[in-house]
């Protein structure tokens, strides 16, 4: 008894249809990798745009925070002939305060920064999140400089002595809690995560590539 003779399977099996997958058309991967290397470039600039932007915005917080953020008490004597400057109020919690009205701030910015970056371009991308996340780290070291700068004078005995023994003055503006310099850019990399998982485009479905089409 001999075995029935059965054709060996094709190598690939034809659509249903009864025709083949049409190739690319040619020159179909020169294209595709030019329109990869335009939008990288685009994405890289779009990066650079929001780091910018951000730092700017740097001014505004450190004005705000010279505002906002309150004042700690000196109080300048003589003793022995040389000036001395002390806290007046060794209790106060004035400068966990000037930390705290930092970081406040800076989560604030943040947020709205994260918001508009996503509104500006809602397919996000990982050059936006850099740019987002180094320009809130710049405009954060911008607005510390900036209200220290501006605040009061740093030379804490010429000031003493110029307002005088027993007046109280106010100390510079100084940020004790560094860590309060990555506060923005945290916020705004979880908020910009956030509402581009929650609101941005999806990526389009395999099938919908002509080329993995399904059959009809």
């Amino acid at each position: 008894m001999t075995a029935p003779l059965t054709p060996p399977p094709p190598p690939h099996e034809p659509s249903p249809r009864g025709d083949w997958p049409p190739p690319p058309p040619e020159g179909y991967g020169e294209v595709a990798g030019m329109k990869d290397r335009t939008e990288l470039l685009a994405d890289l600039r779009d990066g650079a745009l929001v780091a910018v932007g951000v730092t700017v915005l740097g001014l505004v917080l450190g004005l705000l925070w010279l505002w906002l953020a309150p004042r700690v008490p000196l109080v300048g004597d003589q003793s022995d002939g040389s000036w001395v400057v002390y806290l007046k109020d060794s209790e106060g919690e004035q400068a966990i305060g000037v930390d705290g009205t930092f970081a406040l701030l800076a989560a604030a910015f943040g947020a709205v920064s994260a918001v508009a970056v996503f509104l500006w371009r809602r397919r996000g991308g990982i050059p936006l999140v850099v740019g987002l996340t180094v320009g809130g780290v710049l405009a954060s070291v911008v607005a510390w400089k900036l209200g220290a700068w501006l605040g009061p004078t740093g030379d804490v005995i010429a000031h003493a002595k110029s307002a005088g023994k027993g007046v109280t003055f106010s100390a510079p503006l100084k940020l004790g809690a560094k860590g309060a310099l990555m506060v923005w850019s945290i916020v705004g990399l979880l908020v910009h995560l956030g509402v581009t998982a929650l609101f941005g485009p999806r990526d389009p479905e395999v099938y919908e590539h002509p080329y993995l089409a399904p059959p009809a």
